[in-house]
């Protein structure tokens, strides 16, 4: 178990690395192998102290150099769900479990564009997470829609549960090979509804049914995330302290809200850490 898992590698997330680590805290940084915020694409940055006229890239490889150095861990992947328990969190990431005393989010203010009908079936029919929910579709006919390459890799897994898996993608992106009962759709899905028959998944070649549909994005949205957290629109309300209405959850960076500046996501990065180790040791 770690002290903070940090779910979000910009530089709200390598601040609050740096400063855990300065505190003697264990932390990991998670997040996704590529790089899709909008820092990494920027071509010159002007307005942070110290780093003049560096590019987007340069500036987190530096961040990251430094959190690495001070021992700051960092593990690639999706984090699906967060789970609360008595004394601690666990995290899904991927298909696997990691757990942590304290977690910060700091996933910046991207959300996904979810399907219509999607959240109102979400928990009735649609999942986020093959491991969490396969099971109860064992034998049955399922959907993948999948906007990363990942959701190959769920697809096979799923493919081994289901009687037939049909994998819609949501976005352009490699598609590896598929399992023999799996069939790759060339539809695109637009929206998610429940009839008669049950689950239907509407394309714009029209309407199939499903027992299961599940989705695969680079992000998962918040509500899915933590189903206790408070959110206001995109953004996650916090106090002076980074504290969120969680106890033991903090957030950082754009996903707080505005300005969507990087010395507010760094600062704010620096107060996450600081007020996760001041939990930590009322804790003890």
């Amino acid at each position: 178990m770690v002290d903070i898992a940090i779910i979000g590698k910009g530089p709200a997330g390598w601040s609050c690395a740096m400063t855990a680590r300065m505190r003697g805290l264990s932390a990991v940084v998670i997040a996704p192998a590529k790089d899709t915020g909008w820092l990494q694409s920027a071509e010159r940055i002007d307005n942070y102290p110290g780093l003049p006229q560096i590019s987007g890239r340069a500036m987190l490889d530096c961040f990251q150099d430094q959190a690495l150095a001070m021992g700051a861990e960092e593990r690639h992947g999706l984090v699906r769900q967060i789970m609360p328990l008595k004394d601690r969190f666990m995290l899904l990431v991927e298909n696997d479990i990691l757990e942590a005393a304290t977690v910060v989010l700091a996933m910046g203010a991207a959300r996904p564009t979810l399907l219509p009908g999607e959240a109102e079936q979400l928990g009735q029919g649609v999942s986020y997470c093959a491991t969490c929910d396969g099971m109860f579709y064992r034998g049955k006919r399922i959907a993948v829609l999948s906007g990363t390459p990942q959701g190959t890799e769920e697809s096979r897994f799923l493919a081994g549960l289901a009687a037939g898996l049909d994998h819609y993608s949501l976005k352009p992106h490699t598609i590896g090979e598929l399992p023999e009962n799996a069939v790759l759709q060339q539809a695109k899905p637009v929206a998610i509804a429940r009839n008669e028959n049950g689950l239907v998944l509407v394309t714009d070649q029209g309407e199939r049914s499903y027992d299961g549909i599940f989705i695969f994005r680079a992000a998962v949205p918040l509500g899915m995330l933590l189903a206790d957290l408070k959110t206001e629109g995109s953004f996650i309300p916090v106090d002076r302290e980074m504290k969120t209405n969680v106890p033991g959850i903090f957030a950082a960076g754009d996903c707080t809200g505005q300005p969507l500046q990087i010395a507010k996501a760094v600062g704010e990065g620096n107060i996450a850490a600081i007020s996760a180790a001041a939990y930590l040791s009322k804790k003890d």
